[in-house]
């Protein structure tokens, strides 16, 4: 399935003085802090080797670094206060979805981990959803913890309308996720983890308080991988993501900080436009 497209990249050639800015070139030393704090890694590995090695080589040049079910399985715990032994901060990518008290208690495990942001389900429903988040500020408020931002999944970047409609959703994906949207900032939820096609459904629809993570992001010539509905790195800034997640395209360069600069310098283009 094609893409639906929301941003049209702009004209890189270079234009005469005066008129828009041009795409920045790549710098073997950009430094762009306020986009750099904006990218997340998804430290999707199998080892603690392996963790080591990326976060050594990307703490500089990341803001955060994402945790999923392969790596929590692997680890566990552990692999959270390795990262922040190293001075990096966790993206915890569980997905919680369960009955209400279940996800409640595996909520305020996560913030008692020091995670920074952790995820759930929104389709596991409005009393799901609000138990979580009242038993995270409870407990952070109780244990004099930083509470951790929760951020509900809508419809997963490897999704498209034909994947819906087998498991019953008549909707689009955009309909989808606008729908679970407005669910989860109903019950205060922090944010949404959502395709970047779809962000500027969700700010016509819930304003722009809710903080938006936004995968399925690909630079400009890589390939798709697994992910339907993508857009490059500073057409999702400038479509109004607070955060991107990217995997593949800096784990298997050949030279990963470098790639990871150059999506930073992609992404500051897309928040100064």
């Amino acid at each position: 399935m094609a893409p639906r497209s929301v941003n049209q990249a702009r004209n890189t050639q270079a234009r005469p003085r005066g008129s828009r800015k041009t795409r920045p070139e790549p710098s073997r030393r950009a430094s762009h802090p306020r986009a750099r704090r904006r990218l997340i890694f998804a430290l999707d590995v199998a080892s603690l080797k392996e963790v080591n090695h990326y976060v050594a080589l990307l703490a500089d040049e990341v803001g955060l670094f994402k945790v999923g079910k392969q790596l929590f399985v692997h680890a566990g715990p552990e692999v959270i206060r390795r990262i922040h032994a190293k001075g990096g901060a966790v993206f915890l990518d569980l997905k919680f979805h369960d009955i209400p008290q279940t996800v409640a208690s595996a909520s305020v495990e996560a913030a008692r981990l020091g995670v920074k942001m952790f995820t759930l389900h929104a389709s596991g429903g409005t009393d799901m959803l609000q138990q979580a988040h009242r038993a995270v500020r409870s407990v952070c408020r109780a244990e004099q913890l930083t509470r951790p931002t929760l951020l509900a999944v809508t419809v997963l970047t490897s999704l498209g309308r034909d994947d819906l409609k087998q498991v019953g959703v008549r909707a689009g994906p955009a309909a989808q996720v606008v729908r679970l949207a407005r669910l989860a900032q109903q019950v205060g939820i922090d944010g949404l983890v959502a395709s970047p096609q779809e962000i500027a459904a969700i700010r016509r629809a819930c304003g722009d308080k809710l903080t938006l993570v936004i995968p399925g992001v690909r630079p400009q010539g890589s390939t798709a991988d697994d992910q339907k509905r993508i857009l490059t790195p500073h057409q999702a800034m400038r479509a109004g993501a607070n955060y991107l997640v990217v995997g593949r395209p800096i784990r298997d360069a050949t030279d990963p900080r470098q790639a990871a600069r150059d999506i930073v310098t992609d992404m500051a283009w897309g928040l100064s436009g």
